[in-house]
């Protein structure tokens, strides 16, 4: 974590260093947009082809063609969710939490797309509904569905408190792929990435800059949903901290389960195509 030195001595164009303005890494007014309303307009008449019951503390897998919506729906109590994304043509095509942050800021919500990683980059999904987007940014500066924390997994859990536990995120989601693919957990875990930190609230505290979390704001009802830009393999991990409001990795917090549903609109949105792989060559030339 970045503290102050004190034993190291300020030059005297400190102040003057420090105030020199921000560059935004990305600017994003060349990136393509989703057309949000003609998304919108395919909502309604739409068929419920499916849905999958995420259990408390494990993790399940679903299916979504392209040009379908999803949903993560909260329906018994305060929950989060660790949602990793494949190309279901092709695992080796994942969800690239870093890039989709860099391109949409630390918290997604309604507009933002989910990119899959290098050397396919495209957008694997759309978010085209959040019900709550209505909380922002609070005054510690914390915000719902981010793209900063990673997924809490055994390996950290171990290295932190000496001991072993199974049903951290990471392992949650390895035992459902493996399950899904019908290979071997040790097979798949390379698989396992960073995730969409669902209806979790967090942020860095101001002081030293370290990741918190803090209670979802997340009830019964509230959901978040996703237009599937290509043929998707999900899974959805109901994380063992709750609400996240005290610890994770652990059996002591209060645990819901997590509902997917899976929609089939009458028709695609107009003028929509499923987004091609990423035109760079690959030439890597000097």
């Amino acid at each position: 974590m970045k503290r102050a030195r004190h034993e190291v001595t300020e030059p005297e164009d400190a102040d003057a260093r420090r105030t020199i303005r921000p560059v935004i890494c990305y600017p994003v007014e060349t990136l393509p947009r989703p057309d949000l309303s003609a998304y919108q307009a395919v909502r309604d008449g739409w068929d419920k082809v499916d849905e999958v019951l995420v259990p408390p503390r494990e993790a399940s897998c679903f299916h979504v063609p392209a040009g379908s919506f999803f949903r993560i729906v909260s329906i018994e109590g305060p929950q989060v969710g660790d949602l990793d994304l494949w190309s279901a043509d092709d695992v080796n095509e994942r969800f690239f939490s870093g890039k989709t942050r860099a391109l949409h800021g630390t918290h997604l919500s309604t507009g933002d797309q989910l990119w899959s990683c290098l050397p396919y980059l495209r957008p694997m999904a759309t978010i085209t509904h959040d019900t709550l987007d209505w909380y922002g940014f609070d005054a510690f500066g914390g915000s719902v569905h981010d793209v900063i924390g990673t997924r809490c997994d055994p390996y950290t859990h171990k290295l932190l408190s000496g001991h072993e536990y199974h049903h951290c995120c990471h392992s949650n989601l390895t035992r459902a792929l493996s399950e899904r693919l019908g290979r071997s957990k040790e097979d798949v875990e390379p698989a396992v990435h960073d995730v969409l930190n669902v209806f979790m609230c967090t942020g860095f505290t101001r002081d030293t800059g370290q990741y918190f979390m803090k209670a979802s704001p997340v009830r019964p009802g509230d959901y978040l949903e996703f237009f599937a830009e290509i043929d998707l393999l999900g899974a959805l991990s109901a994380c063992p901290g709750g609400d996240c409001s005290s610890e994770h990795s652990s059996d002591a917090a209060v645990c819901h389960p997590l509902l997917v549903e899976v929609y089939r609109p009458k028709a695609p949105p107009a003028g929509w195509i499923s987004p091609p792989r990423n035109g760079y060559s690959r030439r890597h030339e000097d």
